[in-house]
């Protein structure tokens, strides 16, 4: 992977304090309230510890420079009064000082997080293919993927919830792959109720992916809620137990059978009679499942 800039030592590096007057932002982003006023809390009781970065190439055809990383920071500096903001200036296309911002936010925010999805987004939205973000990102394709698909795909309400931590971000990725809004919306439902989590997440979809091929032919059923998944869960369990409990009594019979056999087995007269009329080959068993070898020992012996 080519790299974005030319790695440049600090000595070479150009810092000034630029008039904010002059700093145009050309690639804006929401930013959270309480968080903003702490940092404007911080700056004007310390000052700045991290220049801005802005591209000064279009300064002396426009008379501004285009911002590159520190809106945050710039407009703390716009509410504190004052007019200038110290700065690294460097010289590049618009192209490359997108990508710098962008590549700056994904290593400022939280993995985990919507921000950090929806800057994901942004850089695939660019032209990146999967695999170069995941290279930034330090994660796997699969990653970067259901991220992704997560801003794509995800209603506004499973959004939400995972910014207001209603949701916790697995869940949401496993939700928002879920195409069919209708069934994004029950699964939510049954989050809140305590009902679904990440554990029995592919249970509870399979059920309610059943009860939508049924609405098709069944116009009742279409209405599907919680209460109904609740039960549909309940009589799932039931029959798995009911199948499972069935599967271990057969099991038992066939396993006191099995020991039956090797018993006879052991009976040399018995064995000579079968030889006989030719019934002395005991059938193949498949699985984990075999006769006893000794007994047919016990017998040539």
């Amino acid at each position: 992977m080519e790299p974005l800039t030319n790695i440049c030592s600090i000595a070479n590096r150009r810092y000034e304090e630029v008039p904010i007057e002059k700093v145009k932002v050309i690639n804006s982003r929401n930013r959270d309230k309480e968080q903003f006023e702490m940092n404007v809390e911080s700056i004007e009781g310390v000052g700045l510890m991290k220049p801005i970065r802005v591209n000064d190439k279009f300064l002396d055809t426009t008379g501004f420079y285009e911002l590159i990383c520190g809106e945050g920071r710039l407009l703390a500096h716009k509410q504190l009064a004052k007019t200038h903001v110290p700065a690294e200036v460097v010289t590049c296309t618009r192209k490359e000082a997108l990508l710098q911002s962008l590549i700056e936010n994904i290593a400022r925010t939280k993995p985990g997080s919507m921000d950090f999805a929806r800057e994901l987004k942004r850089l695939h939205d660019e032209g990146w293919e999967y695999k170069r973000i995941a290279q930034i990102a330090c994660k796997s394709e699969h990653y970067i993927r259901d991220y992704i698909r997560l801003v794509e795909q995800g209603e506004e309400r499973l959004i939400q919830g995972v910014e207001n931590g209603i949701f916790p971000i697995k869940f949401a990725i496993q939700v928002s792959s879920t195409e069919d809004s209708q069934i994004q919306n029950v699964l939510m439902d049954a989050f809140d109720a305590g009902l679904v989590t990440t554990n029995n997440f592919g249970q509870a979809r399979r059920i309610i992916s059943a009860r939508a091929k049924q609405s098709k032919k069944s116009p009742a059923s279409r209405d599907y809620t919680v209460v109904q998944l609740r039960q549909d869960i309940a009589e799932t369990t039931r029959v798995k137990t009911s199948y499972v409990r069935e599967a271990k009594t057969k099991e038992n019979r066939f396993m006191t059978l099995l020991s039956g056999v090797n018993m006879l087995f052991k009976d040399g007269g018995l064995v000579e009679l079968l030889k006989q009329q030719q019934l002395d080959k005991r059938p193949e068993l498949s699985g984990d499942f075999q006769f006893d070898p000794s007994a047919n020992s016990e017998v040539s012996s």
